[in-house]
């Protein structure tokens, strides 16, 4: 992948100022794109009891909010220059909206992409919509 552009990343840093982050100081960002080029950000929210909202699903349930179902590109952006790679549970999120030419990106605190992969690399022999009896 080329360097993300200057929109991208400005959506992202601000998207993770906006986090809310008090328990582990590790704000995150995610900016879920859809197959008509829409982009929608979203931040890490963190609750007292430990169980907030992961900015991959943040990002995910405004692009269904705004009526799109197909991702071409996740982009998430930890607080530093380490890897900051999807949960276990958004790697699922992700690959419910996802195609096999889906790419997701980790970018440093900084832009730089550090990481791309497919969603076969991050969940492999995922289980799909597509694995569901037809209703």
């Amino acid at each position: 992948m080329t360097a993300p552009n200057a929109q991208l990343v400005a959506q992202l840093a601000s998207a993770s100022e906006n986090a809310y982050a008090p328990y582990s100081r590790h704000p995150v960002a995610a900016v879920a794109e859809s197959e008509d080029g829409a982009r929608f950000a979203g931040a890490n929210v963190e609750v007292a009891h430990y169980k907030g909202l992961c900015a991959e699903a943040s990002a995910l349930a405004a692009m269904v909010t705004a009526g799109q179902r197909h991702l071409t590109a996740v982009y998430v952006m930890g607080p530093g220059e380490h890897l900051c790679t999807p949960c276990g549970d958004c790697r699922q999120r992700i690959r419910e909206f996802a195609t096999p030419d889906t790419r997701i990106h980790v970018l440093s605190r900084q832009g730089a992409v550090l990481k791309s992969y497919r969603m076969e690399a991050l969940l492999p022999d995922a289980f799909g919509p597509e694995n569901l009896p037809a209703s």
